[in-house]
């Protein structure tokens, strides 16, 4: 199949261009899996601000083709992140969502400060894995410091919030518990669906993306009413944000420092992965640029099964171990962050 061919399949409408609802409902009807992922996650960033005509598209699968890094190559460099010149752009590093604020949420000044506020997990725990690995967490939780800090001073990060993690590819993967284990990882989108609700353009924001299959791919459900459907991301295709290093986040760090953050909070998921590694390596990154890397327990999740106490963590769990991983690599990890 050429790539006239393919433009010409995709292009539902015919009108000459791709749209992202195009490229959406065509690579489902095409039954594209893991292979296409990447290059589904590219064509829907690239499409993210206007559809994508033929002569574009024909340029960037053959940008792809001929790079060693294929699909995150060079050819992210053409995504909106880059284009005006990025030190200029407001929509690069802001929170933008659909419509206005929920003018049902009260009105007030940052978190609440209400320990029930968000679920911590605790009493989840305590339902899907039993009372010991519920306190085990407490424990844990019991141990960390909390973090205040201003809206003014300090950016947010929420790492791969998709479906797929709830009700897509990646959960399917689990097994036969996988509605338990991801409890965890639900709760946790929805603390960070709700602070981002209540703290309506407030907090600078951005996010990450792995690359999954259609219907995968999307905004998990708790943050698809709340992400604008032009928000910028990073795409992310393993546990690192570093990777690759054409996907634009570096330099949003880099212009969030220059405009005063000194703090950057990390949530999503999952803790003991991309949360872990991508933090760790964020924080050495910019140690000399004294920003500091903030993991909020309270935005964050992992598998339940990653809660319980292994041999394979030295009788720990996977995110106790992540945890002290974090703290030991200079990183802050808090039962939960406090905007103000």
């Amino acid at each position: 199949m050429t790539l006239n061919e393919l433009f010409d399949i995709l292009d539902l409408n015919k009108d000459g261009e791709l749209s992202r609802s195009e490229l959406h409902i065509a690579a489902q009807r095409m039954r594209w899996h893991w292979h296409e992922a990447p290059v589904l996650a590219v064509l829907d960033l690239l499409a993210i601000v206007k559809p994508v005509p033929r002569n574009s598209f024909i340029a960037f699968m053959n940008q792809i083709a001929e790079d060693p890094l294929g699909p995150y190559g060079k050819v992210l460099l053409n995504a909106p992140h880059f284009s005006p010149p990025i030190a200029s752009r407001d929509d690069f590093h802001s929170t933008r969502r659909r419509g206005e604020c929920n003018n049902t949420l009260k009105k007030h000044h940052g978190v609440k400060s209400d320990d029930n506020t968000y679920g911590d997990g605790i009493s989840l725990l305590e339902h899907t894995a039993g009372t010991n690995v519920a306190n085990d967490y407490k424990g844990l939780l019991n141990t960390l410091d909390s973090s205040h800090f201003s809206i003014d001073d300090a950016a947010l990060l929420i790492i791969d919030p998709q479906r797929s993690f709830i009700n897509g590819v990646w959960m399917q993967s689990i097994g036969s518990q996988a509605k338990v284990d991801v409890k965890p990882i639900e709760q946790a989108f929805s603390n960070c669906a709700q602070l981002l609700d209540e703290n309506c353009h407030r907090i600078e924001t951005m996010f990450t993306r792995c690359p999954f299959p259609p219907g995968s791919y999307d905004w998990d459900d708790r943050l698809a009413a709340t992400i604008d459907s032009t928000q910028l991301y990073f795409i992310k295709p393993g546990n690192s944000i570093l990777f690759p290093s054409t996907n634009g986040f570096r330099e949003w760090v880099k212009i969030c420092i220059n405009n005063g953050k000194k703090v950057l909070v990390m949530g999503g998921c999952t803790l003991n992965s991309c949360l872990r590694v991508s933090s760790i390596e964020t924080q050495n990154h910019f140690k000399n640029q004294k920003l500091q890397v903030i993991v909020d327990l309270s935005l964050s999740g992992a598998r339940t099964s990653n809660y319980i106490s292994s041999t394979m963590y030295g009788g720990l769990s996977a995110v106790e171990s992540a945890v002290r991983e974090m703290i030991a690599a200079g990183v802050q990890v808090v039962r939960r962050a406090e905007w103000k």
